[in-house]
């Protein structure tokens, strides 16, 4: 069993990197990746646990990506966290992130609900201030009574605090990833536009813009949804990956390596991505 989707605190989740390779091989985990958003900074304290685990820790990462009108998610894997061009231009979109929050903070203000960028960052433990550290700044000022209830009434991507940042491409982020030594995957396809999305023409246009594959298997999905998106990755010809998108403390009822409790990712989907990495 592996898991090749979680987040540390570098990003939005509440666990040191090392904590997350500790657990792995307390839960027997063969493999697991390391995908924070928008950032590589906690992967080399993550890969340097390696000699003292039998798990096999993975270098990945987590961008955004704007598609028919929506937020897409994509999985990086394999990818080389001293690649300099690639660290530079995660440096960019940390940049879009900032001037994103500081346009949130006051579009709260201005809806009745302030709170002060100094608090929000003091939520995050990394330079990556993601919407997770809005909702707790949300809820320690009596704004929200939690964080589903932060992200539903003020900052959720409906929500009427939510301001977008300038997102890349598909075609952008699969190059980004590719160019720095991985694979892109279409992350959680279940939750990109609701069950009703039909993925059939969708995943062929991501696969012309160099997407690998998908994230057949997630943490959390019914097994009907985990049935069909492998069906589609063999009639489309990708890939597939699979993972917890753990986040820790931040994300309630997702467990490391089984999600909320169903997820079994087979450790023999490794194989296909090294032979189209040619390692």
């Amino acid at each position: 069993m592996i898991d090749l989707h979680c987040h540390s605190a570098f990003s939005d989740g509440s666990d040191p990197p090392e904590a997350l390779a500790a657990m792995a091989d307390q839960l027997g985990l063969t493999a697991l990746a390391l995908t924070d958003h928008d950032t590589v900074d906690g992967l080399p304290s993550f890969l340097a646990c390696q000699p003292s685990t039998p798990t096999r820790l993975l270098a990945g990462v987590e961008l955004s990506a704007g598609f028919l009108g929506r937020s897409l998610h994509v999985v990086g894997l394999f990818v080389d966290p001293g690649d300099g061009r690639f660290r530079r231009r995660l440096e960019e979109l940390r940049l879009r992130r900032d001037a994103r929050n500081e346009a949130m903070v006051k579009r709260l203000g201005e809806l009745g609900a302030p709170v002060s960028l100094d608090a929000v960052q003091s939520r995050a433990t990394s330079r990556v201030v993601s919407r997770v550290h809005f909702a707790l700044a949300l809820v320690e000022a009596g704004h929200a009574s939690s964080q589903e209830d932060a992200f539903r009434r003020w900052i959720g991507d409906r929500a009427p605090a939510f301001v977008p940042r300038r997102e890349l491409s598909p075609g952008e982020a699969a190059d980004w990833i590719r160019q720095a030594g991985g694979l892109p995957f279409v992350a959680h396809p279940g939750r990109f536009a609701g069950r009703g999305f039909r993925w059939e023409e969708a995943i062929l246009d991501l696969k012309k813009e160099g997407m690998a594959g998908l994230e057949a298997y997630y943490g959390d999905q019914a097994p009907t949804e985990e049935a069909a998106f492998l069906r589609l990755a063999r009639e489309a010809g990708v890939l597939v990956a699979g993972g917890s998108d753990y986040h820790g403390a931040h994300k309630e009822g997702i467990s490391l390596g089984t999600g909320r409790g169903r997820l079994l990712v087979p450790d023999g989907i490794l194989a296909p991505m090294e032979i189209e990495l040619g390692h």
